[in-house]
This record gives structure tokens, C-alpha cells and sequence, in this order.
């Protein structure tokens, strides 16, 4: 499934079910700069300011040293910074375990990509002109409950527990693990904007179509045990 109007097809079907603020974003990693793609041009923070863009409608493409100011995003996605920029991951790593927001023990367990990707392509799902290799959805948790329990009916959830901190690492593991759940940290939170009541749901480009078709039999089960509850609560409940 990797034609444009499939990832449009997929995206509308998702969002019929699940209500989202923003659109899922599709994640390609490249070994070559896309030909008839606009490359981006500008700054960002970070490397998850990229997803904002892409579920405001864009879509673009990016190099590594577009990921060069954050640290962090450069270490998930296994890009090595400049030289003359290479201490500022000791220096941001530095500050964190000083305030005491990750230990070092901590960072060589944070998923990375295999390899340095070439070039970055990020695109609201349905405009995705490749196939992805991994698709973002911000979420409520409701959502983000029937998607999870989607990608287990389709066999491709993780099993892993939700992640944290770092926001970013959610993407290597997915592609790892199969469908995984992100609680956010703090500075995706304020690079993308998502909300305090949202959080992701990371899932495989190629396992989309599966979790699209569990997501009717999901929907349709919580509808019916959505009905059941409410009467035996009505039914049972004292107080």
C-alpha cells in the first residue's frame, strides 16, 4: 500500500473512529534526499518540531544537520553532530542527569535507529507520497486506548509498557518492536504543542492497513461494552 490516495483512504478511516486534534504524521527514513519533495529550510529546536509541521500540512524532507540543535533528537535518530558541535550532547546529557531528570545508566537503554538516516520525510499521513516507516498519532487517551487495543487484535502490538522520556525514541522502537505507546516529555510537549491530555501512539507504516481494519471490530466491541457497562453500573452501583 505505498500510493498517495491509500495513505488518504487509511488516514480518514482512522480518524472516523478516533478523534485527533491534529493529523497523524508518517515518518520515512531515507537513504536519499526525495526527488519532488521540498526540502526544508529554516531552524527548528528540535527534532520532534518536525512533527508539528507535518501535521499543520506540510511536506518536506530533512538532512542531518537539520537535527544538528537538538541533541538529544540527533542521538535517537543515530545522527552524529558536527565536530564543532559534538560536546553539546555531553553538555545537554550534563544538565539533565544534574537536575536529576534521567541517570546516566539510563541513556544507553534509549532505542536508537540503526543507522544514520540519509534524509528525513515527513508528511500528514494521507500525503505521504512514500510509504512510511512509521506513523504518529497524537491522541486523547480514549483514542489512544482503542488504537492500542487495534494493534493487538491486528498481532503487532510491542507489548512493550508506554514509554517516557525522550519523546523522540518512540520512533526507533516501534520500528524495533512493533506499535508502541508514548506518554510525551516535557520538551516534546512544548516543541509540538501536544496538549496535557494527549499522548501518542506509534505504530509501523506497513502494519497501518491491519490496525485500520481491527480498529472497526475495536470500535464496534467498545460501543456494545460501552452500552453493557452503563447498565450494570445503573443496575449495581450504590453510591
Amino acid at each position: 500500500m505505498g500510493s498517495a490516495s491509500n495513505w488518504n483512504e487509511l488516514e480518514r478511516k482512522i480518524a472516523a473512529a478516533i478523534p485527533m486534534s491534529r493529523r497523524p504524521v508518517a515518518v520515512t527514513f531515507l537513504d536519499l534526499a526525495p526527488v519532488n519533495t521540498e526540502k526544508f529550510s529554516g531552524t527548528e529546536p528540535s527534532s520532534c518540531s518536525f512533527w508539528r509541521l507535518a501535521a499543520s500540512g506540510r511536506v518536506f524532507y530533512t538532512v542531518p544537520e537539520n537535527h544538528f540543535n537538538c541533541a538529544v533528537g540527533a542521538y535517537t535518530h543515530n545522527i552524529a553532530l558536527s565536530p564543532e558541535r559534538e560536546k553539546e550532547t555531553e553538555q545537554t546529557l550534563k544538565m539533565m542527569f544534574d537536575l536529576g531528570y534521567v541517570k546516566p545508566e539510563e541513556v544507553p537503554q534509549i532505542p536508537r535507529l540503526p543507522k544514520a538516516p540519509g534524509a528525513i520525510l515527513y508528511a500528514p499521513l494521507g500525503d505521504s507520497p512514500v510509504s512510511p516507516d512509521v506513523v504518529l498519532f497524537a491522541c486523547k487517551p480514549a483514542g489512544a486506548m482503542l488504537l492500542n487495543e487495534a494493534t493487538s487484535r491486528a498481532g503487532v502490538a510491542s507489548g512493550a509498557p508506554a514509554l517516557g522520556r525522550p519523546t523522540c525514541m518512540a520512533l526507533p522502537a516501534a520500528l524495533q518492536l512493533g506499535s508502541i505507546l508514548s506518554l510525551g516529555c516535557i520538551g516534546n510537549r512544548v516543541y509540538t504543542g501536544l496538549a496535557e491530555d494527549e499522548m501518542y501512539i506509534v505504530v509501523r507504516g506497513r502494519e497501518l492497513a491491519a490496525i485500520a481494519d481491527a480498529l472497526g471490530v475495536i470500535t464496534s466491541a467498545n460501543a456494545a461494552l460501552n452500552d453493557y457497562a452503563k447498565s450494570r453500573r445503573t443496575q449495581l452501583a450504590t453510591l
